[in-house]
């Protein structure tokens, strides 16, 4: 309750690494070269948006940079310089950000509005908690650190867990807007080897996997979850 309480702010740090990774999971090889997206935008929530105004531009624009320098270092493929813009999703919470990429084609001739791709997911991000001095003392152990994936038509939520509430409320790891989803509905944990199960938390439409109800379940890459009468695909980042 206190991390949610006192949620961390989106650093631009954590942008540009979050930017990077988009460009190197959106590559596209032809024959010869590896293109990559050139146009990103980020997704702010109103908080975190309106704290940036000061240096909105001069951080685009240094995003671009750490971009194009990144695309360098990988000898990716450029069809213009990087743009990146700075928008607000009222959906998001403190410390919540999307990144949404698209591969815009130069215009052909001079005048002419540039050509854009088919827009792809936003990768919905959370900044995790600060953590006291007594919890970055504690040894690891041999847990595995995957990322659950939970994908809701147009968005993906990336959590890092070890344990994501799914639920209406705002207080939610991933919030669903659906009146037949629970405050707080279901709870995804990792486990020690890196996988995942969902659990119930005693919501009034419970949840299906599937198809088939269950109180709780090991989740696979491509499973099928229902909560009330939103689905989405589950998946695990390494």
């Amino acid at each position: 309750m206190f991390s949610r309480a006192f949620a961390s702010q989106v650093q631009p740090v954590e942008i540009a690494r979050k930017l990077a990774k988009e460009m190197d999971a959106h590559r596209t090889a032809s024959v010869s070269r590896v293109y990559v997206p050139n146009q990103y935008t980020v997704w702010l929530s109103a908080e975190d948006h309106q704290r940036l105004e000061g240096y909105e531009r001069s951080l685009e624009q240094e995003l671009s940079g750490y971009l194009l320098e990144h695309a360098r270092r990988h000898d990716y493929a450029l069809l213009t310089r990087p743009k990146v813009d700075l928008e607000t999703d009222q959906r998001l919470r403190l410390g919540e950000f999307g990144i949404q990429t698209r591969l815009v084609k130069p215009p052909a001739r001079q005048g002419d509005a540039p050509s854009q791709g088919e827009q792809g997911h936003t990768m919905v991000y959370s900044v995790p908690p600060k953590q006291s001095r007594k919890e970055r003392r504690r040894p690891e152990g041999p847990l595995v650190g995957t990322k659950a994936i939970v994908t809701v038509d147009d968005r993906r939520y990336v959590l890092d867990g070890p344990v994501a509430v799914i639920g209406r409320s705002r207080e939610c790891d991933c919030v669903l807007s659906d009146p037949n989803v629970s405050r707080k509905h279901a709870e995804l944990r990792r486990g020690t080897t890196g996988d995942w199960q969902i659990v119930d938390l005693g919501s009034t439409n419970g949840i299906k996997v599937n198809d088939r109800r269950v109180d709780r379940s090991r989740l696979s890459p491509g499973d099928e979850v229902a909560v009330g009468t939103t689905r989405f695909i589950f998946d695990i980042e390494q």
